[in-house]
């Protein structure tokens, strides 16, 4: 029998609250549980747990334009996401998924599989490092935790993004092999170009289905601690770090 994984979908709701709800999930819960949201309320940075301001952000300007830093409860690199982010959270007990060693590597392996179930017959499709893209252009950017007897996988998949957004993100000293140096407008590319929003989500949902027996919930039936009873390790940089990001940058 297949193992349960309970499915939350939302829609615009703040990655800070969603990046909050999934370290709850993973430290206090024991259950399997999918998250998808389609899109998020305005443009936010949000970085890995190691990452460091002044070498990720342009610090004065998303001070000048309030763009919140959000430092993330994960690892992986530093993105901006905003309405034309799609998210995509697995969040497993690592006996339930028991083909799959609980270590980086396999566990993106797993997923690369997964989603090429997603994209079959819609583009090329392909796991390069860390990253999902189709040919040479990244559209997916992935982070991982894995504790002692679970594990999250979650994807910022751009299924459209603003140019002019980019310009927040410093190249970064290191970067996939595959990047070449290309600046953020030639690195990435939008889903958008190869199939329909509503038809992504789905065929997630069908992919994971395919390995899980999928109940949907609300929000609200999750039985986890409030935001208010659990220390999180997500949190949002204060105006202070930034301005020193910028004293450092200068």
């Amino acid at each position: 029998m297949a193992p349960l994984m309970n499915l939350v979908r939302l829609r615009g709701f703040p990655i800070l609250q969603q990046l909050h709800l999934e370290e709850r999930m993973l430290r206090t819960s024991s259950a399997n549980w999918c998250i998808i949201n389609d899109g998020t309320t305005f443009p936010t940075v949000v970085m890995g747990l190691s990452g460091k301001v002044p070498e990720l952000v342009e610090a004065k300007s998303v001070l000048r334009d309030h763009i919140p830093v959000i430092r993330r409860f994960t690892g992986g690199g530093t993105v901006i996401v905003d309405q034309g982010t799609i998210f995509v959270t697995l969040i497993c007990n690592k006996d339930d998924v028991s083909d799959v060693q609980p270590f980086p590597r396999p566990i993106m392996s797993w997923s690369g599989q997964l989603y090429d179930e997603v994209f079959k017959g819609f583009a090329d499709f392909h796991l390069r490092e860390n990253d999902y893209v189709f040919g040479d252009r990244k559209f997916g950017g992935n982070a991982q935790s894995i504790t002692k007897h679970r594990w999250v996988h979650h994807t910022s998949f751009l299924w459209n993004y603003e140019v002019k957004n980019m310009s927040y993100l410093k190249l970064p000293a290191k970067a996939p092999k595959y990047r070449l140096t290309r600046d953020h407008t030639d690195f990435v590319c939008s889903m958008k170009e190869y199939l329909p929003r509503s038809e992504f989500v789905e065929r997630t949902i069908k992919a994971i289905g395919a390995q899980f027996s999928v109940k949907s919930i609300n929000l609200e039936s999750t039985e986890i601690p409030s935001s208010s009873e659990f220390v999180h390790t997500t949190r949002l940089l204060t105006e202070q770090e930034l301005l020193d990001a910028c004293t450092i940058q200068t």
